[in-house]
């Protein structure tokens, strides 16, 4: 039996992100990401999903997915991500996202494709050699966020190409189908809104704890650039006090800090943690030994990150909660999803559901 789509009607505000479950997440995805979604859900209706379809576009370890798709939801609601209040779940357990994908593969351009610059730098040079997901994935980066007809979305500086690739889909659907979304009843002839980017002020940059010049990152392997965010309080400290310094004392103004990387780099994740601004913290610290101010440091990691590894071991360790948690979100995530499907559908002229 044919089931009707609902009557179209307008959308309404509200924010979609997602964090690929990659493993060992670390201070860099905490401040840049996971905090920022904190901070959004008090005033804005959210879904927050750990995109695990898109983890695949490289090779993963099954176990290994499982494992990280936890962790991430885990991180979440460690951090304060409400999950009865806001929608957390795993994407491969709502399938209008793949459905939408293919529809966008078929409205998106390959010119708009081969523009992407984050295939490039993924791929390599081995680039016939990558799969059609890895190429292909920014038009299931729009079906996640179309699917729910977001408004906004919080985005950092290497994902604003693919919002706006987004908003090119959006655009182009919108005008293809105009005069059909019209019969069907949204008078605008606008089934997809144009999603915004979410931005509360730059995102901190952070920096390996080896080498400022370099990011944060999972794969350095030396563990001791990065704090992740299920170390323990002892392991925060010992990282904090071996991170790398140079021997002058930190500077008294913004402008001293410049052509000295590490120093940048602790000063800036002790802003990002405290919520104060770099001018303050030079006021305070300036001029005086590198080991008062990591001393302050190490105090400020430990209070606000130790909570957040401790309830993340907790959670990880009960999986089934974990599950649970992910399982409740994607059912509350189709109850959506699925309408906007069952309406796009219709605006194509497919037939049947």
């Amino acid at each position: 039996m044919t089931i009707p789509a609902a009557p179209l009607t307008p959308y309404r505000p509200r924010v979609f992100s997602g964090v690929q479950p990659t493993g060992n997440l670390h201070l860099g995805n905490y401040l840049g990401a996971i905090k920022r979604f904190v901070d959004l859900q008090d005033e804005h209706e959210c879904v927050y999903c750990v995109v695990d379809m898109h983890a695949i576009t490289l090779p993963q370890a099954p176990l290994e997915l499982r494992r990280a798709t936890r962790e991430v939801a885990a991180a979440f609601i460690a951090a304060g991500i409400d999950p009865k209040k806001q929608i957390i779940f795993n994407q491969s357990q709502v399938s209008a996202h793949a459905e939408l994908a293919w529809i966008f593969n078929c409205i998106a351009r390959i010119g708009w494709l081969n523009r992407m610059t984050q295939f490039k730098e993924k791929a390599g040079k081995d680039r016939e050699n990558a799969s059609v997901g890895l190429y292909a994935y920014p038009t299931l980066m729009a079906a996640d966020i179309l699917a729910y007809r977001a408004t906004h979305v919080p985005v950092g500086e290497d994902q604003k190409q693919h919002l706006e690739l987004t908003r090119d889909i959006a655009q182009k659907f919108n005008f293809d189908f105009a005069d059909r979304i019209r019969a069907l009843g949204l008078e605008s002839g606008e089934f997809f809104p144009l999603p915004e980017p979410l931005i509360a002020g730059p995102a901190p940059r952070v920096m390996s704890l080896r080498d400022g010049t370099k990011k944060m990152s999972k794969s350095d392997p030396s563990d001791y650039s990065r704090i992740n965010l299920t170390d323990d309080a002892d392991a925060i400290a010992q990282k904090v006090r071996k991170a790398k310094t140079d021997p002058e004392p930190l500077p008294g103004e913004v402008a001293g800090l410049a052509a000295r990387p590490e120093a940048e780099n602790l000063v800036t994740i002790f802003a990002a943690l405290s919520g104060r601004e770099t001018a303050s913290i030079l006021g305070e610290f300036g001029g005086g030994q590198f080991s008062t101010f990591k001393n302050a440091l190490v105090d400020l990691a430990v209070e606000k990150l130790s909570p957040i590894g401790e309830e993340m071991r907790r959670l990880v360790d009960d999986a089934s909660a974990i599950d649970a948690i992910l399982l409740d979100g994607a059912e509350r995530a189709r109850a959506l999803a699925d309408p906007v499907l069952r309406q796009v559908r219709e605006i194509m002229g497919f037939l049947g559901r």
